[in-house]
């Protein structure tokens, strides 16, 4: 009988854990090799080699990582975004690629809130200033009344849009497939992009990066919005041109924006981007919450578990490899 091997390098997943021991009950070898940053093609084809499975966060599997993966069966990774994974090669090779949509829909939304709060109050400022040994109230604005967009009405966005309704606020979306009964039932409002931007006082922004979506908010897009208006960004760093928008914040065309993702992460030291006094950052934490992390560490396995019994996973991003073997 085969003793299949996957490989894990999400950093939250340890030996001995639950994941760890859901997957030695089927019979399967793990192996860890965490890494902080971002390892090279070369470092990564040799964690590969006799490899059949992997649970990964943002490793990128290029497609000369893929061709080079003897064994490789199935990458399934611990959330909802693949874009680091070059799906067309993986498909080539008839390996699956698998993911956990869903599971920090709670954690991301609400850690959004926390950023689009923080724009309106001010609260990184107003919780230094005691601490750093003063008293001045950093005055701000209040939620109710006020409009929010969101680019990117699905599971997450929605989320973000039940939020907001409960803060009163007005709530528009652009998305290019629509879910007409949800905007309904929660006063949500389809519009055009451009629409969006005009009108919002915060713009939060959560869809997939692709090629369609890359650079969606470029300068032509910032220009839009309004000089009092704040973009918030929690879903991928390349859907925001960061020269862009660090033109715009610099010369105050836009309030300021909140950023958990970036175009390069970990940001590097000398980003001109940490040089701005209008713009919040946070290391891609939005669905960095244990509830969350137990949630995806398990649904990833069970990808895995599945893809290598032969079996439909959970959630599959090209199904069309498993024409010839489920």
């Amino acid at each position: 009988m085969t003793r299949y091997r996957v490989l894990i390098t999400s950093i939250f997943l340890k030996p001995g854990d639950e994941v760890d021991r859901r997957l030695a009950q089927e019979g399967i070898e793990t192996v860890y090799s965490h890494w902080h940053g971002n390892r090279t093609e070369e470092e990564l084809i040799g964690a590969l080699q006799g490899i059949d499975g992997v649970i990964v966060a943002g490793d990128r599997f290029t497609a000369r990582v893929i061709r080079a993966a003897d064994r490789l069966k199935v990458i399934s990774r611990t959330g909802v975004g693949y874009d680091s994974v070059d799906v067309r090669a993986a498909t080539e090779r008839g390996i699956a690629v698998c993911n956990t949509p869903g599971v920090n829909r709670h954690a991301v939304a609400e850690y959004t809130f926390g950023l689009i709060l923080s724009c309106a109050r001010r609260l990184p400022e107003n919780l230094a200033e005691v601490r750093n040994g003063g008293w001045t109230r950093h005055e701000g604005r209040d939620l109710a009344g006020s409009t929010l967009g969101i680019i990117g009405l699905g599971t997450i966005g929605k989320e973000v849009a039940q939020r907001a309704r409960a803060f009163e606020m007005r709530v528009l979306a652009y998305d290019l497939h629509q879910d007409l009964q949800f905007a309904e039932e929660h006063q949500v409002s389809y519009v055009s992009l451009e629409q969006l931007l005009r009108e919002s006082d915060y713009v939060s922004i959560h869809v997939f990066l692709d090629d369609k979506s890359f650079h969606l908010i470029d300068a032509e897009q910032l220009a839009l919005m309004k000089p009092t208006a704040y973009l918030i960004n929690t879903a991928r760093g390349g859907v925001v041109n960061s020269e862009a928008l660090y033109c715009a914040l610099r010369d105050r065309r836009i309030a300021g924006a909140a950023l958990d993702v970036f175009e390069q992460e970990p940001l590097p030291a000398d980003s001109p981007l940490r040089g701005l006094d209008n713009l919040y950052m946070s290391p891609h934490a939005g669905g960095v919450t244990k509830d969350a992390r137990a949630l995806s560490g398990m649904n990833a396995a069970e990808n895995v578990i599945r893809i290598l019994r032969g079996e439909r996973p959970l959630h599959i991003v090209n199904p069309e490899v498993l024409v010839s073997r489920v």
